[in-house]
């Protein structure tokens, strides 16, 4: 399939007209594979608040979150961000998912996330996600590649800068400001040591505002990249062989682990999660046994570490604070 570019220079002109006292809610959920789906609606007014927001529906038998007989799933409003597509008073509304007898649908891990965080306020848990992603053409391979071969090895692609060591410098250029126009709390970001391959850091951030912000920002390279023509895969092992994975990152602490005296909060946290290892594991995204190998700075996915890489930021940063805090 070939990519069809964006007019922007067609489109620019109509982003330009007055809307007059509307505005645009762009809603954004997770579906049923892990991805993000988006829908427009008009609001009569510059929102000010969230509960001005209404209850939306959708078709979940589309998104893989629903039976064909009974597909109404609805999106309540959870968080908004300004929306840098559009500019002006529009917004992006991400949502959670539940059912049409009031139960969370059974992707909405968000719903369980936030009880958990609620019920850990005291501690005032902090989270930094440091995702990771890779970026190909149209036709899989990844992006700036030779068509009929591969670039040199690993090595001058980490932090690099110049022709044949970087690519697709200007998207994550656009996704940064992006996320800083839209209030996602971006911190950084660098090329990786595989080409084609970037990481940008999101946080800190306390409790369930983690998930709310890697989300959106997933969402927003989401929408640049195909802007641009471009994939990206948030896979842990996109390709085989002799090239590194691309994980991401959970950085944790609590406000004792934060304080003098705090490295006995952060063993004893330690201590917590080396025996719930499995359990982590379980909850932190599929194929990570492709990447945990112990090779290209990887730990073994059999062996407890600190630090391991996960894809569904709500499921992580849920067991990481039940395991450390309320002993669940």
């Amino acid at each position: 399939m070939a990519a069809i570019p964006y007019r922007n220079d067609l489109l620019a002109p109509y982003l330009a007209l007055p809307q007059g006292d509307k505005i645009q809610a762009e809603y954004v959920w997770i579906d049923g594979d892990g991805g993000v789906r988006s829908k427009t609606t008009t609001v009569s007014k510059k929102v000010v608040d969230i509960g001005e927001l209404r209850i939306w529906d959708f078709d979940g038998s589309s998104t893989n979150q629903a039976p064909g007989n009974d597909s109404d799933v609805y999106l309540r409003p959870a968080a908004i961000f300004k929306d840098p597509f559009r500019g002006g008073d529009n917004i992006l509304v991400l949502a959670e998912t539940y059912n049409n007898d009031g139960t969370p649908n059974r992707t909405n891990f968000r719903h369980h996330t936030k009880k958990v965080m609620d019920e850990a306020k005291e501690y005032v848990p902090w989270f930094g996600i440091e995702q990771e992603y890779t970026l190909f053409d149209v036709d899989g391979k990844p992006y700036g590649w030779p068509k009929n071969g591969f670039p040199g090895p690993q090595g001058p692609y980490y932090c690099g800068a110049g022709t044949g060591k970087v690519f697709a410098r200007d998207v994550i250029e656009a996704h940064y400001r992006a996320c800083l126009y839209a209030g996602v709390n971006i911190s950084g970001v660098n090329a990786e040591v595989m080409p084609s391959q970037w990481e940008y850091q999101v946080g800190p951030c306390e409790g369930i505002s983690m998930g709310d912000h890697l989300w959106m920002s997933r969402y927003l390279l989401e929408r640049i990249t195909e802007q641009w023509g471009i994939k990206v895969s948030f896979h842990p092992k996109p390709l085989p062989g002799d090239w590194n994975g691309a994980g991401c990152h959970t950085n944790y602490s609590t406000k004792a682990m934060r304080e003098p005296g705090g490295m006995q909060a952060i063993e004893a946290a330690i201590e917590k999660m080396s025996k719930r290892h499995n359990e982590h594991i379980a909850v932190y995204g599929e194929d990570n046994e492709m990447r945990l190998t112990g090779r290209h700075e990887t730990g073994h996915i059999g062996s407890f570490s600190s630090g391991v890489a996960n894809r569904d930021p709500y499921r992580v940063t849920s067991i990481i604070v039940e395991t450390t805090i309320l002993d669940k």
